[in-house]
């Protein structure tokens, strides 16, 4: 059984006591679920829910994870909250990533002030890597992306920003966590090195996992899904209950679907019309959408740096479906994107 949130609703105010639910303590609510049991689907409005899915531990369950408020990040002095959207910054330092590749190769301080300016922008945190995961991109060695990421980090923590270390590798998890780095996210769950959980565990961090089909091979291998929102929830749901078997608290690991790898343009269009799904497992949701190859699919092969209007629409989307953490290129024009629709949901909530 899977639990989708649907028919959102601008204000609870008015309506009847317990016909409505907070979607994971955020600024949403709804007032019903697509239920999908196998092959079958059904509409159950939030006010019958004791009756139609009460007997179920497994309804009850995901019930219980989508409306429970997610656990801030205490990192050192640096809280990141997850009761209203919030923009981690992409910040690489390597010579191909797809969107910035080159941009800040070999320049750690040019490339620190640059992260700088995208936390006074409004990024609540800088999401660093020094690797690019676009397809068919080459290894990096890690001693390469310990020297591309630790410098920064270390000027980006001075500087009072949260940095996540966009990384695979275990010994570039330890560097960036001794530079500064309060949050590890990983495109390869952990399952891409051996010892990464094991880092990730005894350093108590918070970290991110991100869905692919192999995730020990890149991330890019192509499957074919019977229904692609299903099943990768129930991938990221095994994969949390691992994670967290192996010592790092549920409360300290978000979730991240893995928009465009080893995903056709329907697959990721079903993700992200579903995102409401990924509440059901009780962890806070990362969109990573911007600038990828899905917007131009739907643009006429708009090019990587004309893709501005459609990774806005896809932000907002996601904010609007309650993902906590949206990760992006265009950090200034995202962040007023998300006031303008902060300032709708709180005039609609004040009635």
């Amino acid at each position: 059984m899977h639990l989708r949130p649907i028919q959102f609703v601008d204000t609870p105010i008015g309506l009847e006591e317990g016909s409505v639910a907070r979607l994971a303590g955020g600024m949403q609510w709804f007032a019903a679920y697509e239920v999908r049991e196998g092959t079958t689907r059904r509409i159950v409005p939030v006010a019958r829910f004791q009756q139609e899915l009460g007997g179920s531990s497994r309804a009850e369950a995901l019930h219980a994870a989508i409306t429970a408020p997610r656990t801030p990040w205490v990192m050192g002095e640096r809280t990141l909250r997850f009761d209203q959207p919030q923009v981690a910054a992409i910040l690489n330092v390597t010579p191909d990533s797809f969107s910035d590749g080159g941009k800040h190769i070999g320049d750690p301080a040019a490339a620190a002030d640059s992260g700088m300016v995208m936390a006074a922008l409004g990024a609540a945190v800088i999401d660093l890597g020094g690797e690019s995961t676009r397809p068919g991109a080459a290894p990096v060695w890690e001693g390469d992306e310990i020297a591309r990421t630790a410098p920064v980090i270390e000027r980006l923590a001075k500087g009072g920003a949260l940095v996540s270390i966009d990384t695979r590798k275990a010994a570039v998890m330890e560097a960036a966590l001794a530079a500064g780095a309060g949050i590890v996210n990983d495109v390869a769950a952990l399952l891409w090195d051996d010892r990464a959980l094991e880092v990730v565990a005894r350093a108590g961090c918070p970290v991110i996992l991100m869905h692919s089909p192999d995730p020990a091979k890149g991330g890019h291998g192509r499957v074919g899904y019977g229904n692609v929102l299903t099943e990768v929830f129930d991938w990221l749901e095994a994969r949390v209950a691992a994670v967290a078997a192996a010592g790092v608290p549920r409360s300290h690991i978000m979730v991240d679907p893995g928009i465009g790898f080893g995903k056709s343009l329907a697959d990721n269009l079903a993700l992200i019309n579903g995102l409401a799904i990924f509440h059901g497992l009780g962890c806070p949701i990362m969109l990573g959408a911007s600038r990828k190859r899905m917007i131009g699919a739907l643009s006429n092969e708009a090019a990587v740096d004309m893709r501005l209007g459609g990774s806005l629409a896809l932000a907002l989307k996601g904010a609007e479906a309650g993902v906590q953490l949206i990760r992006v290129h265009d950090v200034a024009e995202t962040v007023q994107a998300l006031h303008v629709w902060r300032g709708l949901r709180d005039q609609a909530l004040m009635g």
